[in-house]
Parts: structure tokens; C-alpha cells; sequence
């Protein structure tokens, strides 16, 4: 089975002023094959983008799935 990683983003307030960001990535770690789930404030820049880099390599993910406001992630 993939390990699959979730990656959730609060761009700042724009989607964590209308959804439970933490939630979310909470609940995607009760679906199958979800192997590891982290939010995080802004996916989108440089720390962001590490850490999910970091979490591919260290939790041995197969796939990603971000939840993030740009598809140019």
C-alpha cells in the first residue's frame, strides 16, 4: 500500500479563516493509506516547501496531497 503524506495549508488567513485547517489534517490521517498529516501556515513558501521535501524523505511517502490555495506549488 502507498504511504501517502497530507499537507495542508492555512494561507495565512485565507482558508484558515473559513475551515479548520488542523482539523483537516487530523481527520486525512484516518483515511487509508494516509501515513502522515501536517498543516502548516504558508505551504506555498520556502520553509514550507522544505518541509515538505523533509517529510517525503524522512516519513518514506509514496505520494503527496497539498491542500493549498495555488496549484503552482
Amino acid at each position: 500500500m502507498k504511504r501517502i503524506g497530507v499537507f495542508v495549508c492555512h494561507c495565512g488567513i485565507n482558508i484558515a479563516e473559513t475551515v479548520d485547517v488542523k482539523r483537516v489534517a487530523e481527520e486525512a490521517l484516518k483515511m487509508e493509506g494516509v501515513a502522515y498529516s501536517q498543516d502548516y501556515i504558508y505551504m506555498c513558501s520556502e520553509p514550507g516547501q522544505t518541509l515538505v521535501r523533509e517529510k517525503i524523505v524522512e516519513e518514506k511517502l509514496d505520494a503527496v496531497i497539498i491542500a493549498a490555495c495555488s496549484p503552482n506549488l
